[in-house]
Parts: C-alpha cells; structure tokens; sequence
C-alpha cells in the first residue's frame, strides 16, 4: 500500500492489524501532517517505510516532487509485487521438481 499525503492516522486502531506493506510519502512542508504519519507509523506492524518529500506542499505540485512520489511508488510496487510474484512462480516451480 502507499499512502501519499494521507492522513493514515484517522485509521485509529485499525492500523495494528494491517498487514499489507505500507509505504506513507508526506509533502516536507507540512509539519502537522508529518507529526500525524509519524503517529500512524508508529501504530504499524507491518513491513513499512515513511518518506518525506522536501520542499514539498501538500499538493506536491513543485517541480519534481510529484516524479519524486512516482519513483517512491514505482519502486516499492516493483520490489512488493514483482518481486512476490518471482518467488511465488519460483516456489511452485519447486513443487513441480
């Protein structure tokens, strides 16, 4: 999962059971937001990672801040995803032998 500029803390107490990997990327601009994320980060017990996107608003509409978010993202779903997927079709290839 990735939450970007969210507010992950209006979860409340659902956040202990998440169990999908998490990934928050919060704009650096806004102090408040960060301080909730943190928060929400904290009650997390899953696989997770918060980034903090310098100089960025709550939009993300500065220059580069959005690719920022996208490179984030990219690489959090491809080692997620893809890389579930390999050892799923490595682990079945095994029950084959």
């Amino acid at each position: 999962m990735v939450s970007r500029g969210g507010r992950p803390d209006l979860a409340s107490d659902a956040l202990e059971y998440v169990q999908a990997a998490t990934l928050l990327i919060v704009d650096g601009e806004d102090r408040e937001v960060i301080e909730l994320n943190r928060q929400a980060y904290a009650r997390l017990f899953c696989e997770k990672r918060l980034e903090i996107i310098p100089g960025a608003t709550h939009l993300f509409e500065e220059p580069g801040a959005l690719e920022a978010v996208a490179r984030l993202a990219t690489a959090w779903f491809r080692h997620h995803l893809v890389d579930a997927r390999q050892a799923d079709s490595e682990t079945n290839q095994g029950d084959m032998r």
